[in-house]
């Protein structure tokens, strides 16, 4: 079995990270001060070479040494070594929150899009528009003189019927009556039931 290779400082009169992370589980402070202080640059460092953002990589950091104190008793020895287990947390951390802003930006870019798009299709639109124009216009021709000026007047130029009459000089139950035959007529052209 190979000897583990130390950089830095010697560690000989320190405890084991491994012993630090099970004295966490069990809740002491003072071990887990101690582990932030050995791994929080391993740590900085793997999250940074993800996210590339220095104040995210922070964030994430601080997340992912949370994220020891927390699960530090679902640790375990068997398995690898606790400096592995935290840089693992942290990569995972890292590669989460990179998807996170990949997946906020497909959605703002979708509703950006959805946003510029009409609710309804204006080509369409205009077309059964000026059918309607068109079909409303041959069935108006198909009036009585008095009824297709009583209706103009009425519908289009906004009279009331006591001014539409004024305006034909014809009395008001005329007027009133050549509307409602004016409206039946259009109604049966234009095929509208009642």
């Amino acid at each position: 079995m190979k000897e583990a290779v130390h950089i830095g400082r010697n560690p000989s009169w320190e405890p084991d990270l491994q012993e630090l992370v099970g004295r966490v589980a069990l809740g002491d402070e003072e071990a887990f001060a101690a582990v932030y202080d050995r791994v929080v640059s391993p740590v900085l460092g793997v999250v940074r070479s993800v996210l590339r953002d220095r104040a995210q990589s922070e964030e994430v950091a601080q997340e992912v040494l949370v994220e020891v104190w927390r699960t530090s008793p679902a640790y375990r020895p068997d398995r690898g070594t606790a400096i592995n287990w935290i840089l693992t947390l942290a990569h995972r951390r890292a590669v989460d929150r990179v998807r996170s802003v990949q997946a906020a930006a497909a959605r703002d870019h979708k509703a950006a899009a959805l946003a510029r798009t009409p609710e309804y299709d204006e080509v369409v639109e205009q077309v059964e528009a000026r059918i309607e124009r068109e079909q409303v216009r041959r069935c108006l021709r198909t009036l009585t003189e008095i009824q297709h000026q009583a209706v103009t007047l009425a519908y289009y130029r906004g009279l009331t019927y006591r001014q539409v009459a004024e305006a034909l000089t014809l009395p008001l139950g005329t007027v009133k009556t050549r509307l409602r035959d004016g409206l039946i007529r259009l109604r049966d052209c234009l095929g509208v039931t009642a």
